[in-house]
């Protein structure tokens, strides 16, 4: 028991499986560390611990009648589910407050197929308001801190799963990214997360929930302290379920099969919008180094057309179908907005004012017309000359935001700063984030890998050789005492 807050949640669902560690002593465990560490972060916004713990001693009675070879994957391992997905039971807001009181009645798809394989859901985890900004703050449950500085922002839009997962307390957790909401939260809080190649694992049960063509572009998957548990749970989670119309039975390739002597490994240090920090450039090129003894080729290379990255993803998701953003928080019309503007600056809107921003650059007032069809033409022609360029021997380094975490209430200055992962849900391209250790001041540094659609085995691939390199995830302030207490 003494490294269960350390070890990969491949070596948890072993031990359990075999018998070394009881689902309920893990379970406890997980519980004792979240209301050690949870009061700091405000990650876990609603729990199920008594659920849980009958869940988990039936997994160990279940274990003890059918034997290990006839358990699931992940038997009687213990989880976080973001809130904004339906877990029977729970609140699903996705920290809207006309929402309050919502309890889901089923499973979402992802939530499902989690449990049909053994995991234990101990709660869900805070999120950005309709999960649509960079930090995870809202009118329901508030701010969500980051494990390794508290006054620094968790991201968004799956910020409390970044949070919850850092800090040591749950091994692994499910996000949702349609402009980054798993990587900027991952790369905030020194964890892994990957954003799914387009139509890989279905959408369905999320809120808020894209239609049509836009599906391509929103992305459901795992956040976990170690990169060989990134293939197991995509593994678990991909296939059709009959109501995503995008989602394609696909096959999913090891990384283990990934010869990295083959591969070609291209490193692009700005988007040409806003510079990278120094340290953050440091360790990109440290990264590119340290793979080149392994790989076939490296190369430093630039593509300017990045620096459209804000005109192609406005433009790609905005054609979709369905709602505008303004339309699903219940704030439509320049006369609506402008009441919620002028409740805010007397404390009296119900929304937050990244929500309010949004909705008012994205409602039924905005224009779209030929500039955007154009644009979104562009946007084709980018994702398929960088789909043809990467191919299927080749992975691009690039920045996962262009400073370490910023202070809270930062990224409302800094607006743009997000389009270093946006850009490649427009793309539908498989994204890896790998923590690359802390910096001088304690904060968790890494780099997003990036493959040609279809080819999210090489992203694993190249992210396990950085876990080697460079460590992985490193533990916070947070974890010393949670592990004096704990055990």
């Amino acid at each position: 028991m003494q490294d269960i807050f350390q070890v990969s949640v491949t070596e948890l669902a072993r031990r359990v499986r075999e018998g070394e560690i009881r689902s309920i002593d893990l379970v406890d465990a997980s519980i004792a560390a979240i209301e050690r560490v949870n009061p700091s972060l405000n990650a876990m916004v609603a729990t199920r611990f008594r659920d849980a713990r009958e869940e988990a001693r039936a997994a160990d009675r279940t274990l003890k009648e059918k034997g290990p070879d006839n358990v699931g994957r992940l038997h009687g391992v213990p989880c976080s589910i973001k809130e904004s997905f339906a877990l029977t039971g729970m609140p699903n807001t996705a920290g809207v407050a006309a929402r309050v009181g919502l309890a889901a009645e089923a499973d979402a798809t992802a939530v499902a197929r989690l449990r049909a394989a053994g995991a234990i859901p101990l709660g869900v985890t805070n999120t950005s308001e309709l999960c649509m900004w960079m930090e995870s703050s809202n009118r329901v449950y508030g701010r969500t801190n980051n494990p390794y500085d508290l006054d620094r922002i968790a991201g968004g839009s799956s910020g409390g799963e970044g949070s919850i997962i850092g800090a040591g307390a749950v091994p692994f957790g499910l996000g949702s990214d349609v402009g980054g909401s798993i990587r900027m939260p991952a790369f905030f809080n020194g964890i892994f997360g990957h954003k799914a190649s387009s139509g890989l694992i279905p959408n369905t049960g999320q809120t808020p929930i894209t239609q049509g063509e836009g599906l391509k572009y929103l992305a459901t998957g795992p956040m976990t302290r170690h990169a060989e548990d990134l293939w197991l749970l995509l593994d678990i989670l991909k296939g059709p379920d009959g109501i995503d119309e995008v989602c394609e039975d696909r096959a999913l390739p090891h990384p283990s099969t990934v010869d990295l002597s083959t591969l070609r490994v291209m490193s692009v240090e700005t988007n040409h919008i806003r510079r990278p920090s120094k340290s953050l450039r440091e360790v990109q090129q440290d990264a590119l180094e340290r793979l080149a003894p392994l790989v076939d080729s490296v190369a430093q290379t630039e593509i300017p057309e990045f620096r459209k990255s804000p005109l192609y993803w406005a433009a790609m998701l905005g054609s979709a179908p369905g709602p505008s953003f303004g339309e699903m928080l219940g704030v439509t019309g320049l006369r609506s907005l402008s009441q919620e503007f002028f409740d805010l600056m007397r404390g009296r809107s119900s929304h937050t004012l990244p929500a309010l921003m949004l909705a008012m650059l994205d409602g039924p007032h905005t224009p779209h017309g030929k500039r955007t069809q154009k644009a979104v033409i562009e946007g084709r022609r980018f994702r398929d000359a960088l789909n043809q360029t990467l191919g299927d021997d080749g992975v691009m380094l690039f920045p996962s935001y262009p400073s370490v975490a910023p202070k809270h209430y930062w990224p409302q200055a800094r607006v743009l700063d997000w389009l270093y992962t946006a850009i490649f849900n427009a793309t539908e391209m498989p994204v890896t984030q790998v923590p690359l250790g802390l910096d001088r001041n304690g904060m968790p540094v890494g780099v997003q890998v990036v493959a040609a659609h279809g080819n999210d085995h090489l992203c694993l691939a190249v992210a396990s050789a950085l876990e080697d390199a460079f460590g992985g995830w490193q533990p916070s302030p947070l974890m010393e005492p949670l592990l004096e207490t704990v055990l």
